[in-house]
């Protein structure tokens, strides 16, 4: 049964349907809220919604999703929806989320990064269980369109310099 009703949907503050846009939202909104942009690799999104007033958030998919964190070597299972609440830095009841240890399965229902900062991220399981990684496992490293500028920039110095170079030297 979805936790997602009619009712949430109308009241959101965000609502996306497709992959792109979902996928392009939901690290996004992890961004904002200071968590890595890679903790919720899902595939093949439907739809996306935040409820701004209560911090709800969902996303649904056509089916399950399976990652491996290759930094970290663990497994986790994204069900066809999952929901949680976001907080600056934290992410609460957290549903449709698994993560591999050892031969079994945990359902993990939070979330959250050190304030102030030390690089380690936080996950629980609801039987009191946890376990801390580096924040750094779970970033994408997706150039930055102003980064990419100024290389070019860069690269247009240098390759004026290297023509004004030859051009001394045939002289």
């Amino acid at each position: 049964m979805s936790l997602v009703t009619d009712e949430i949907r109308a009241s959101a503050t965000e609502f996306y349907t497709g992959n792109d846009i979902c996928q392009e939202k939901s690290k996004l909104l992890l961004t904002e809220v200071g968590l890595p942009n890679g903790l919720l690799p899902m595939q093949d999104m439907l739809e996306c919604g935040y409820v701004k007033d209560t911090g709800f958030v969902w996303l649904k998919s056509k089916k399950k999703t399976e990652h491996k964190f290759e930094k970290i070597g663990k497994l986790v299972q994204y069900g066809t929806e999952v929901t949680a609440y976001v907080e600056p830095n934290k992410i609460k009841k957290l549903t449709g989320v698994k993560a591999k240890e050892l031969l079994v399965w945990l359902t993990l229902n939070e979330i959250c990064v050190d304030d102030p900062p030390t690089g380690k991220i936080h996950f629980k399981t609801p039987t009191g269980l946890s376990r801390t990684f580096p924040v750094s496992a779970f970033e994408l490293n997706e150039p930055n369109k102003e980064v990419k500028e100024e290389v070019k920039e860069e690269v247009k110095e240098v390759s004026a310099a290297t023509v004004a170079a030859v051009e001394v030297k045939e002289v």
